[in-house]
């Protein structure tokens, strides 16, 4: 597993961020000129104290589900909580433990499986718009625009001057989102080859893990570094809407790092019950009494 020291943060184009142990988020110092590089960052934090912060992380998660529940009430504006790693760094399982407690009426979940014939006649992006959450609702993606990067580059089954221009449509693509009222949080849940490994293992030992294993998923774990690159690149030029890297060795690290984000988002956006509209009932402070 990556233990390394502090890393270094990436002062371009905008900022990686790391989740500290304290809830609190580390940025890039602008004026500092290096490299910040995915090996850098824990795949396991040894100072967190297990019992500690699952004690944390419970708190959190009743307040993500309070708050969504008023952002739905409002109306106003909506969440999008993107999730990227390579297999089995646990996608779907924090994204089960992370709406615990948000009201499932609004709540929309998309898995971003190899485009149809339909999704490749159109712009890579069209059938990411299609899904994007409407207001008042908090939307997660399981992998999502970025594979369209990180697969054909790989693959190399795509022209490299195609891809290439991807990155910046990407990051206007995220602006318009959050110009209109859209909160874009992204996270690259990572998770080390050897953990990695044991949990591809547990896919053919394991009877009620069966159902998740697939053949390909041991032809692209011979790809790794060559994925772990791609996202390097990812991470560093589609960053105007930030990456938050979130430690994935551990499951309940993983649904930590994501829960202190999704929430200091939420309670960085403007939420507000919305008022009574009525023309039966007087204001509250009239007790509700009928109008004469």
């Amino acid at each position: 597993m990556r233990n390394g020291s502090q890393p270094v943060w990436d002062p371009n184009p905008s900022r990686f961020t790391m989740i500290n142990k304290d809830s609190s988020l580390n940025f890039t110092d602008n004026h500092k000129t290096c490299i910040m590089k995915i090996t850098d960052f824990p795949t396991f934090n040894k100072e967190w104290d297990k019992k500690e912060t699952e004690k944390k992380t419970k708190k959190m998660l009743k307040e993500i589900g309070e708050l969504q529940n008023k952002m739905h009430a409002q109306g106003k504006y909506s969440i999008l909580v993107v999730l990227q790693g390579t297999d089995a760094s646990g996608k779907d399982g924090v994204t089960k433990d992370l709406l615990r407690y948000c009201n499932p009426v609004a709540i929309e979940v998309h898995s971003f499986k190899k485009p149809s014939d339909l999704e490749y006649s159109h712009d890579f992006l069209w059938r990411v718009h299609q899904v994007c959450p409407a207001k008042g609702v908090m939307q997660v993606f399981i992998r999502s625009h970025y594979e369209d990067i990180l697969v054909p580059t790989v693959g190399k089954y795509i022209p490299s001057d195609i891809i290439e221009n991807r990155y910046e449509t990407i990051n206007t693509f995220e602006k318009m989102l959050e110009d209109n009222g859209t909160r874009v949080v992204k996270f690259f849940l990572n998770v080390s080859k050897e953990m990695q490994t044991e949990r591809l293992m547990e896919r053919i030992e394991v009877k009620e893990k069966y159902w998740k294993h697939k053949d390909s998923d041991w032809d692209t774990r011979e790809k790794f570094n060559e994925y772990l690159g791609v996202y390097q690149e990812i991470l560093t030029r589609c960053n105007d809407v930030p990456w938050h890297v979130a430690p994935s060795d551990k499951n309940w690290q993983k649904l930590y790092a994501v829960a202190v984000v999704v929430l200091r988002t939420l309670k960085e956006m403007d939420l507000q019950w919305p008022p009574l509209i009525t023309q039966r009932f007087l204001p509250a402070d009239n007790k509700g009494k009928k109008q004469s």
